[in-house]
């Protein structure tokens, strides 16, 4: 079985609904493309694509916002866009993304350029609710076609409570690669010999840069440890966080060899298990990790073919419906993650949302 492919993602700005928007965001997608070793000519397709997308959002789109970050592979760097709307929507997404459709008439490039411009692109748009859109920037040799990208089984959103730059939400996604002996002292005992991804989303308590402290430290923490169970991690992060406020932390194991999913919880995080037709809740249990924290208890769910783990703060209502999401699945971990986010997200507190999607 060939193992799962894990972006790091660093989240640079969002940039919300404004005139100077389209500008704002080529200035800042530029200077991030230079930054991170993209040549002169890649970096000013990065800032075309991106104002094109942001100018999109300006004439046309209610409540739209653009995210601009940094993708790293062990060896390279690329720049990713997401935007987010919520409405009109697209009822008809091939059209839209036709070259020669101009957004508004102001550049003349259409999304279909984006498209071209981009080494992996995914939308998915609900008319009447709203739109989520991603591309992804690798260096390439100038004229040459697209590279395809680096598709992720995973990818994660956090958005700061208004008010604030700092967000007290984080998540952390790593490869175990299998191999060598599993622990038999932890109940559930995970599988050693094959690839598993293993994901933590933490919820800093509170707000602004020391509930960001807090939820920097337990992704260090998950980061450096070599436990292979979500107790054990949960143990590491608690230990991590204290000094800290503490926070909210899960902490799961996505083991496709087994076609099951092991989950740890401590407060509010919010794990669901998506398949075809289908939602599982994940339960957590109270406390707060860094400061009080009970006895740890590990659930063992069937992973859904085709499906996916969500984990996020309350920073996003439960009450969002992935069957009134047609489609949903069959998108990327990042739109996936776009859209329960522009779905249930909330502007009265961090919100966080991680994804990882079962197969591979």
């Amino acid at each position: 079985m060939t193992g799962p492919a894990v972006l790091d993602c660093e989240d640079v700005e969002w940039f919300r609904d404004a005139a100077e928007m389209p500008s704002a965001a080529r200035g800042a997608a530029a200077t991030l493309a230079r930054r991170i070793g993209l040549d002169g000519y890649r970096a000013s397709e990065v800032a075309l694509a991106v104002t094109e997308a942001a100018t999109n959002l300006q004439r046309h789109a209610r409540d739209g916002a653009l995210l601009l970050r940094v993708l790293r592979t062990p060896d390279r760097a690329g720049v990713e866009f997401l935007t987010v709307d919520t409405g009109p929507g697209m009822a008809d997404v091939e059209a839209a993304l036709a070259d020669g459709t101009s957004s508004g008439g102001t550049l003349g490039i259409g999304l279909g350029a984006v498209v071209r411009l981009a080494d992996a692109f995914d939308v998915h748009s609900l008319p009447g609710r709203g739109t989520v859109m991603s591309a992804q920037f690798w260096d390439r040799p100038a004229g040459s076609g697209p590279t395809g990208g680096v598709a992720s089984v995973s990818s994660g959103l956090t958005r700061p409570i208004s008010g604030e730059t700092s967000c007290g939400d984080a998540w952390a996604v790593k490869v175990d690669k299998g191999g060598g002996p599993g622990d038999a002292t932890e109940p559930r005992s995970a599988s050693a010999s094959e690839p598993a991804v293993l994901v933590m989303l933490c919820d800093g308590l509170g707000h602004g840069p020391l509930a960001a402290r807090a939820a920097d430290a337990a992704v260090s923490e998950f980061r450096r440890s070599t436990d292979r169970h979500p107790e054990g991690l949960l143990r590491r992060i608690h230990a991590a966080l204290r000094g800290t406020r503490g926070g909210a932390v899960a902490v799961a194991r996505i083991e496709p060899a087994r076609e099951r999913v092991l989950y740890c919880g401590i407060g509010n995080v919010s794990g669901v298990l998506l398949g075809l037709g289908s939602r599982k809740g994940l339960l957590s249990a109270p406390g707060i990790v860094g400061q009080q924290m009970r006895s740890l208890r590990t659930f063992e769910l069937p992973l859904p073919p085709g499906g996916a783990l969500v984990m996020h703060s309350d920073g996003l209502t439960d009450r969002w419906k992935a069957d009134e999401l047609p489609g949903l699945l069959r998108h990327t971990p990042a739109v996936i993650a776009g859209q329960l986010l522009r779905e249930a997200g909330v502007r009265h507190d961090d919100a966080g949302i991680v994804v990882v999607k079962g197969a591979w």
